[in-house]
C-alpha cells in the first residue's frame, strides 16, 4: 500500500514530492564532499538525514 500511496494526493503535493525525490541526490552529493572536507557535528547530522532520506526514496518508503 504504501508504494501506491503518493498517487492518492493532490496534485501539488504528489508534485512536491517528485520534486524533492530528484535533488536529493545532488544535495547529497555536495554534503558529502563538504563532510569530508570541513567535518562537524551539524554536517555529519545533515549528512545522515540525507542518507536516510535518498534511502527511503530509493526504497520507495515515501
Amino acid at each position: 500500500m504504501a508504494r501506491y500511496y503518493r498517487y492518492r494526493l493532490p496534485p501539488w503535493a504528489r508534485h512536491c514530492i517528485f520534486v524533492i525525490e530528484k535533488v536529493t541526490l545532488p544535495i547529497l552529493i555536495f554534503q558529502l564532499v563538504r563532510t569530508l572536507f570541513f567535518p562537524t557535528t551539524l554536517d555529519v547530522f545533515l549528512l545522515g538525514l540525507l542518507v536516510g532520506v535518498f534511502i527511503a526514496f530509493y526504497l520507495e518508503w515515501i
